[in-house]
């Protein structure tokens, strides 16, 4: 029996959904361009910007990449190329730097082979700002997931202090309405029955479009127009930006997911005025309350950024008292990383130790919320979508280990908890005569 030959293009994605996608996308155009039809192993690494942390593992994975294969061709891209793009074609195991636009496009990859090794000729990144359109890069299945994701938007027109991303995706630019529509429908087509809309700033999707329609107007109609469409899903948005449609989308229609992960950032008012956000404390408790109101099985996730510069212990602490007051569940919780080019570099910083101490007690807090909601949950019946590796999600996005169903399939489970607290999936027909 003879093994399959090792693949001869490799992606290797950091950070966030969009990244995911797009990976899929820079698969199709770099096959669609050859690379890798020479049999020489080419490894394209994806990479994310958003904390120093990030940018390091990128750096790991370059060079992990050189050591387990010196002849392979290692090609940098992502948002940190495009913010750091000399700093990775000065390591020896790059072989070039592709901008995060051009990352999209097989006529980058067709380029390759004319490129020198000279660090200053490995650098292939434009200027970001300049880019004033985004294509519909569909593609038509994520690898290895169980849900399909559609990117809708990308780039950012806000400047927060603390944010290097405008700088590795440029300015806001939306998808047009039409085309989205058509990949969610195809997406349903090809058996997806859960799809998640996904941007950079997803709420602004639409402003650079003639008339200049809300994300609002988006949703519902994907919902109008793909009745087919089971589970619709947002990804982060900014909660000062709901407009009424997508209020109403969330109210009334079950078939988008109770669960919106909010880009928060801080419960402070003054570091949020720092961080140059555009709400307020109570902007926040006020949204996440509304929208409980009308949709009162909803479940928050929120970002929030521990040790901002200048934070104080009592400024700490609001942001900790955001988790009760808006209800959050789904923590993603970052110690401030410095990103160099930014205005809260410049501000006097947060010893590391301490953003460090602050970030563990809001994920520890953030546990305990969770571990409450899963209590919640226990016993009851749910829908869910089955994922790989004996794992499931909620509509409400919460993770349940699960031993049936097909990764993509939806299936109806009884949830109950292990000894460790965590939440177990079993089949209706399993469920002891009398129970819930």
């Amino acid at each position: 029996m003879t093994a399959d030959p090792a693949p001869t293009l490799e992606i290797v994605s950091f950070g966030c959904r969009l990244n995911t996608y797009e990976a899929e996308v820079m698969r199709r155009e770099a096959g669609a361009a050859g690379l890798g039809s020479d049999g020489r192993r080419t490894v394209l690494v994806n990479t994310c910007a958003v904390t120093a942390e990030a940018v390091r593992q990128a750096r790991q994975a370059v060079r992990r990449a050189r050591r387990d294969d010196p002849g392979a061709r290692i090609l940098v891209t992502g948002c940190a190329a495009q913010t750091e793009g000399p700093s990775f074609a000065a390591m020896p195991e790059v072989d070039a730097v592709i901008g995060n636009d051009d990352k999209l496009h097989a006529r980058a990859y067709r380029d390759l082979p004319t490129w020198s090794v000279e660090p200053h000729e490995k650098l292939r990144v434009n200027d970001i700002m300049s880019v004033r359109e985004t294509a519909g890069h569909m593609v038509d299945a994520i690898e290895g997931r169980a849900r399909a994701i559609v990117q809708v938007q990308t780039g950012c027109d806000h400047r927060c202090t603390f944010c290097i991303i405008p700088f590795g995706r440029g300015n806001s630019r939306s998808v047009p309405a039409g085309p989205v529509v058509d990949q969610v429908r195809r997406l349903v087509d090809l058996g997806y029955r859960e799809v998640v809309l996904s941007g950079v700033d997803l709420t602004s999707w639409g402003h650079d479009l003639p008339g200049a329609p809300r994300l609002g107007a988006l949703v519902q109609s994907i919902l109008r127009l793909v009745p087919a469409l089971e589970r619709l899903r947002l990804s982060s948005i900014d909660s000062v930006e709901v407009d009424g449609a997508l209020m109403e989308a969330i109210a009334g229609e079950r078939r988008v997911m109770p669960h919106l992960h909010l880009s928060l950032q801080a419960g402070d008012d003054l570091i949020l005025k720092r961080m140059k956000r555009r709400h307020t404390r109570v902007d926040a408790v006020r949204i996440a309350a509304a929208i409980r109101a009308r949709r009162p099985d909803i479940v928050f996730g929120a970002d929030l950024i521990a040790g901002f510069p200048t934070e104080t212990d009592a400024m700490a602490e609001n942001t900790l008292a955001l988790i009760e007051d808006c209800g959050l569940t789904h923590l993603h919780v970052f110690p401030f990383s410095p990103r160099e080019g930014t205005p809260a570099a410049r501000m006097p910083q947060v010893p590391v130790s301490v953003a460090k101490a602050r970030a563990a007690t809001l994920r520890e807090r953030g546990e305990r919320a969770l571990d409450r909601h899963r209590r919640r949950l226990a016993g009851t019946r749910q829908r869910l979508l089955v994922e790989r590796g004996g794992r499931a999600r909620t509509e409400d996005f919460t993770l349940a280990a699960i031993g049936f169903g097909l990764p993509g399939e939806i299936v109806d489970a009884i949830l109950h908890l292990d000894g460790a607290g965590a939440l177990q999936a079993r089949p209706l027909s399993a469920t002891p005569s009398g129970a819930a």
